[in-house]
C-alpha cells in the first residue's frame, strides 16, 4: 500500500472549479497551465497531458455531483495520471522500526488539554513546503515535527534539511524512493543532529551525500515515541507539540481532494 505524508501542517491546494463541458476543456486547461505555471517541452506531451487532464476534470465533475462528505477540484496534479501521481509523491513505508516504542505511553490527564491548538500561531511551524517528484515524504514529515519540538524547546525556529535524510540516511530509508519517520529518527539520534535547510538545501532528487555537512549539527533530538491507536494519547500529543503523521493516500480521490465538509474521509482507510 502506498502513503502519502502530512506533518500537522495544513496542505493548501491551488484549485480551478471543474467543468464538465468538453468544448470548455481546452481553455481550462489553458488557464489551469497559466495558473499552476505548466509548460510542456513538445506539443505531444502537451497533448497527452490535455487528456490526462480531461480524464481528471470527468472525474472530477462525477464525483462532486454526489453525496459525498468532502469536494475535488483540478488543482496542482490535474495533468497527471493516478499513477504518476502515486509513483511521484507517495513514498511512506508502513512498517515501524521499533514496535516497543508503541508501549511507551504519554503522561498527563486529558482534561488538561486545551480546547484548540494552532502550533502555526506559536511559531513551532516553518513554512509549508514541496516534496516535489520525489516520494520523499518520510522526511517532511520527520523534519516537520522535529521543527516543532525545537522551537518549544530552544525558542527559535528552523528549517531542516530533509536532502540530508534522503542522501545519508541510507540503512533503512531509500530517498525518493521511499521511507518511514522512525528511520529518520534514529539517523538523527544516532548522528547526533541534523543540519539545516538553507545549508543543505532540498533538490527533489537523489544523491550522494555530502558528509562535511552532515557533520553540521545544527538541532538534535534525544529519542522519539511511537503513537498507540488512541486518540487521547493524539490529543496529548498534539496539545504537547506538532506532531509526525502518515496518512493512506493512495485512493484517486486524494490526488484531487479539494475540502472536506467536517466528516470523516471514507477514503481513509488506514496509516
Amino acid at each position: 500500500m502506498n502513503f502519502l505524508c502530512i506533518f500537522a501542517l495544513a496542505l493548501l491546494f491551488s484549485t480551478l472549479s471543474a467543468s464538465s463541458s468538453s468544448s470548455d476543456i481546452s481553455q481550462l486547461f489553458e488557464t489551469w497551465c497559466k495558473e499552476h505555471g505548466k509548460t510542456y517541452t513538445s506539443q505531444e506531451e502537451r497533448s497527452r497531458r490535455l487528456k490526462v487532464f480531461e480524464d481528471n476534470n470527468d472525474f472530477v465533475t462525477q464525483h462532486n455531483k454526489g453525496n459525498s462528505s468532502y469536494t475535488l477540484a483540478l488543482n496542482a496534479f490535474a495533468d497527471l495520471t493516478h499513477h504518476e501521481f502515486k509513483s511521484s509523491r507517495l513514498g511512506l513505508s508502513a512498517a515501524p522500526l521499533n514496535p516497543d516504542n508503541r508501549n511507551l505511553k504519554i503522561t498527563g490527564a486529558v482534561s488538561d488539554i486545551p480546547a484548540s491548538i494552532d502550533w502555526r500561531k506559536k511559531g513551532a511551524v516553518t513554512n509549508v513546503k514541496d516534496q516535489g517528484s520525489c516520494g520523499a515524504c518520510w522526511s517532511f514529515s520527520a523534519t516537520g515535527a522535529i521543527e516543532g519540538i525545537n522551537k518549544i524547546v530552544t525558542g527559535s525556529l528552523v528549517s531542516l534539511s530533509e536532502q540530508e535524510l534522503i542522501e545519508c540516511d541510507k540503512s533503512f530509508n531509500d530517498g525518493c524512493g521511499g521511507g518511514l519517520m522512525d528511520y529518520a529518527f534514529q539517523f538523527v539520534i544516532n548522528n547526533h543532529g541534523i543540519d539545516e535547510e538553507e545549508d543543505y538545501p532540498y533538490r527533489a532528487r537523489d544523491g550522494t551525500c555530502n558528509k562535511e555537512k552532515m557533520k553540521r549539527r545544527v538541532v538534535t533530538i534525544d529519542k522519539y515515541v511511537d503513537l498507540p491507536e488512541n486518540e487521547k494519547q493524539l490529543l496529548q500529543a498534539v496539545a504537547a507539540q506538532p506532531v509526525s503523521v502518515g496518512i493512506c493516500g493512495s485512493e484517486r480521490a486524494f490526488q484531487m481532494y479539494s475540502k472536506d465538509m467536517g466528516q470523516k474521509m471514507e477514503w481513509i482507510t488506514g496509516l
